[in-house]
């Protein structure tokens, strides 16, 4: 059996925690930024973790 070879655009676009959990960027900040409100762009900024119902997706793009 060949070893399982991480899922390369994934790893660039998610980290894992120390706890297991799963961080990601918010998306929506290529163009367009102007018409959004400052506090859109601002809450834009910040990461967060990825959906319970994504997470085992994710988990076996990043196994490898």
């Amino acid at each position: 059996m060949p070893k399982l070879k991480t899922n390369k655009a994934a790893r660039k676009r998610f980290r894992v925690t120390g706890t297991g959990k799963i961080k990601r960027t918010r998306s929506g900040k290529s163009h367009l930024m102007v018409s959004f409100s400052g506090k859109r762009v601002r809450k834009l900024r910040k990461g967060t973790l990825v959906s319970k119902a994504d997470k085992k997706t994710v988990e076996n793009l990043l196994r490898g």
